[in-house]
């Protein structure tokens, strides 16, 4: 009897055990409170179509327009100046940049001229009796030559017999030899074409300078060229003479430029066309970066807008009716940060920020400022 009556406890105890558990779970168990309906405020602006200057972006570094590249043609030592061939040394037109030593050559210059005058003077008996007309211009002649200064002209020949005599005696053969080492001598002094200034001297005051050899370069500061790659798409839009806006990369100097030659031929790799744009003004510097904003052309009835804006398939987002709907768009140009459009109907109210989650059926609302600044109040 003791035995059942303890089986009976064990299983009222379990039964128990399992309804109270049952009524634990219950009791915590919670309902799920129904999602609110959000409607998204949304950012619109009318659509008004109007003319959009299409303005392409590029960039490069400034380089001289004019620039000499300072070889010789003669060989000797270098000669010490009125002013140090060193770089960033400054020079007006018609200065000497550098001069060789000459006084070989100047010698053998002088020696030749006293030949010619000497072969002239032997003719001179023979042209009295023969030409005494041709006498007098050969006499005043050799009254002006001076070995010391620059060979002058012969005398201008009258009559065939006179030229044939001249010839015959080798005089124009010798003052035409004259003439070309009177004009080798020329080289031995380098002076400056432009005003400007030396960006490198690769030789020194003493230097033995051979022929052909590289003595340094010499660009004039007043005016620089930029050099700009531009897609090929935009080739037939960018016209000579064309006003460009540079500026540095932190945008605190601004300088006006003009496009002055427009190459022919698209490189075949990128695919772009080379633009050249000149610029004048304070502060410039050969290597200088500037970025440039060539106005190509204007596109009539468009508009401008953030490139975030338009989805694929060329569509932007508008509001009808607080729906969200779509419309397809024909995109004329693209820049870094904006996108020219056409064929919206004017007054068309499209999404002016990006809406995150946003697809076509949506129901929003449009952003207001009165309901924003009664917000505020309350």
């Amino acid at each position: 009897m003791r035995k059942i009556i303890l089986s009976l406890l064990g299983v009222l105890l379990i039964i128990g055990a399992f309804f109270a558990s049952k009524a634990i779970v219950a009791s915590n168990q919670r309902t799920r409170p129904k999602p609110k309906k959000v409607i998204k405020t949304v950012f619109v602006e009318d659509a008004v179509n109007g003319v959009v200057p299409i303005e392409i972006s590029a960039n490069g570094n400034l380089v001289a327009q004019r620039r000499l590249e300072i070889f010789s043609e003669v060989q000797g030592v270098l000669q010490k100046g009125s002013k140090l061939f060193k770089p960033g040394q400054e020079y007006r037109k018609g200065q000497t940049l550098l001069s060789l030593n000459s006084s070989e050559y100047y010698a053998s210059v002088q020696s030749q001229k006293s030949a010619l005058y000497d072969q002239i003077t032997s003719i001179m008996p023979d042209l009295r009796l023969d030409y005494p007309k041709a006498y007098p211009k050969w006499q005043a002649y050799l009254n002006n030559f001076d070995v010391s200064k620059a060979t002058p002209p012969l005398p201008e020949i009258t009559s065939e017999k006179e030229g044939y005599f001249i010839s015959g005696r080798n005089i124009q053969t010798a003052y035409y030899n004259v003439k070309n080492l009177e004009q080798r001598l020329g080289k031995y002094r380098i002076t400056a074409p432009f005003t400007g200034v030396l960006t490198e001297a690769l030789v020194t005051e003493g230097t033995l300078v051979r022929s052909g050899q590289k003595l340094g370069e010499f660009i004039d500061t007043s005016l620089y060229e930029l050099e700009v790659a531009i897609s090929k798409n935009y080739a037939d839009l960018l016209q000579v003479n064309n006003e460009v806006t540079l500026s540095t990369i932190d945008g605190k100097q601004t300088y006006t430029g003009k496009v002055t030659r427009v190459n022919g031929n698209i490189n075949q790799d990128s695919q772009t066309i080379n633009a050249y744009i000149e610029v004048q003004g304070e502060g410039l510097r050969e290597g200088v970066y500037l970025e440039a904003l060539l106005q190509a052309k204007e596109e009539q009835e468009a508009i401008s807008l953030p490139r975030g804006l338009l989805q694929p398939n060329n569509e932007l987002f508008m509001v009808r009716d607080s729906i969200l709907d779509v419309i397809a768009v024909n995109p004329v140009y693209f820049s870094d940060k904006e996108v020219v459009v056409k064929g919206i109907p004017e007054g068309t109210k499209i999404v002016s920020k990006p809406v995150p989650g946003a697809y076509a059926g949506m129901l929003v609302k449009i952003y207001s400022d009165k309901e924003s600044s009664q917000e505020e109040a309350e």
